[in-house]
């Protein structure tokens, strides 16, 4: 029954290997594969190349090939042997051993290949690779030196030209990455361990040390994604699990505070970022974005004079922080600091030229600073572009009756009654009905023809004093002004 199953089996699968176009079929669809990075399909397609003709060295140098691309060199180096059994001046694989940094190793092959009757062509290119293996290692030697003198420079311009070589060396690209970070280069750095971590399996420090560059950049939920990528590969390991739960604790005080925002409750959120600084005190970024955070909340809850403190050290840190201008020139306008609020929308725009929102606030201001030095409206009733209609009608009322021109008997003193009681009504018209408020609080004033940008009604009073006789301030319909005082 096994010989007859057996033989059933390999006549199945030659037959197989006939419908599909046999090995070299398999050879041509798994390079293309490779070529796109289908890795996990190229392998299929190698092994079945190599299962149907197991004396085929070229089969096993792609299969080789796919995993060293997979970072699974200890898997590659088997078939790479294979082939040098099959084609003992086959050079390719001393290159790969070089690609990799086994520089004693790819130096054997080439000497192997030296050795065995090679083509000119095969021994010229064994003499040019034996003579770089041989640089590379001086360079080695020398970035090592460089490295334990802590001359940092040094050390990563002669890795540079060993890793151009030898581009899947994990160890020099480790050595190189450390040099980044002393350098301050974290991008850089980033991104070699990012390489190392795929080079070598199980690469657990390579997976620390990101997440830490990461945290130490303020970039808490790709702190967060590469600490579990360690967790996966070891649960275990201390230092990652320590880590962790810092980096989950500020991540999820973020997420909260955040959603306070998305919810407008900005108060609740500058609290919570005020705990964000607390978790981490240590770490100047999160200080940094969480003062960012907070400077936006106070400008959008109407706090001016603590949004222009928090936004004023954030820029003291980040002069260019482009959100930080933004709201501190909003924080500004509402503390009717004009100029200074046209500067700050300057220099956001310096930065950021194509911002419509930065545009818009820079306009906004320009109208507001016009309209200042005309006529103010909350200026008029003394209170701030945040009262509510019922302080402005409070406000209103006391005003009126204080200037009520019939309180006045000499004639320059009721005409100076008369004109201020006048501006005291147009204030409270124009704040207390929604429509014409915004208008003058985009820096247009409603009462004034000239500033109307076209259309709609003028809610303005023609000629004097006499047009009041009969208004009363204190609600609707004619009211004769008759004042009692106790």
């Amino acid at each position: 029954v096994v010989s007859v199953c057996s033989k059933l089996y390999v006549h199945l699968h030659n037959s197989y290997l006939e419908i599909d176009g046999g090995v070299e079929n398999h050879l041509e669809m798994g390079k293309k594969l490779l070529a796109a990075g289908q890795l996990a399909d190229a392998l299929s397609h190698f092994h079945a190349a190599v299962d149907g003709d197991p004396k085929n060295y070229m089969a096993y140098y792609r299969r080789a090939t796919v995993y060293l691309a997979m970072g699974k060199s200890k898997s590659a180096l088997p078939d790479l042997s294979k082939v040098i059994e099959l084609k003992p001046d086959f050079t390719s694989r001393g290159n790969l051993l070089l690609k990799h940094g086994k520089l004693d190793e790819a130096e054997s092959d080439f000497k192997k290949v030296l050795k065995s009757n090679p083509s000119s062509k095969e021994e010229q290119e064994a003499q040019s690779q034996l003579k770089k293996s041989d640089e590379i290692q001086r360079l080695v030697a020398q970035a090592q030196s460089d490295f334990t003198r802590r001359d940092y420079g040094s050390a990563a311009s002669h890795l540079d030209i060993i890793i151009d070589t030898c581009v899947w060396d994990a160890d020099s690209r480790e050595m190189r990455a450390e040099c980044f970070i002393q350098l301050g280069e974290m991008g850089k750095a980033i991104s070699d361990l990012k390489a190392t971590s795929k080079l070598k399996s199980d690469n657990t420090q390579a997976f620390y040390k990101l997440s830490t560059i990461y945290y130490n950049l303020g970039d808490h939920e790709m702190s967060l994604n590469e600490v579990r990528e360690c967790l996966k590969l070891d649960p275990d390991h201390k230092q990652c699990f320590s880590h962790y739960k810092q980096v989950k604790k500020l991540n999820k005080q973020t997420q909260a505070a955040e959603e306070l925002i998305q919810q407008e409750k900005y108060s609740d959120a500058v609290s919570k970022y005020e705990s964000v600084m607390k978790t981490e005190p240590n770490v100047p970024q999160f200080i940094l974005n969480a003062k960012e955070r907070m400077c936006h909340c106070l400008s959008k809850d109407q706090q001016p004079a603590n949004a222009i403190s928090v936004c004023s050290e954030v820029l003291k840190a980040d002069p260019e922080n482009v959100n930080a201008l933004k709201d501190r020139a909003e924080a500004y306008l509402q503390d009717d600091q004009y100029e200074e609020a046209i500067k700050d929308f300057e220099s956001a725009k310096e930065h950021s030229e194509n911002d419509r929102q930065i545009k818009e606030g820079l306009e906004r201001a320009q109208r507001l600073l016009k309209q200042s030095q005309k006529r103010d409206y909350y200026k008029i009733l003394g209170v701030k572009r945040t009262a509510q209609k019922k302080e402005i009608l409070k406000a209103y009322r006391k005003l009126a009756q204080q200037w009520h021109p019939d309180n006045f008997q000499d004639a320059e003193e009721k005409k100076k009654a008369e004109k201020k009681f006048i501006d005291i009504a147009q204030a409270k018209e124009v704040l207390t009905d929604p429509e014409m408020r915004s208008k003058f609080d985009q820096g247009e004033d409603p009462m004034d023809p000239e500033s109307q940008q076209g259309g709609g009604h003028h809610h303005h009073f023609h000629g004097g004093w006499e047009n009041f006789q009969g208004f009363n301030p204190f609600g609707s319909g004619p009211f004769n002004f008759k004042f009692n005082f106790n």
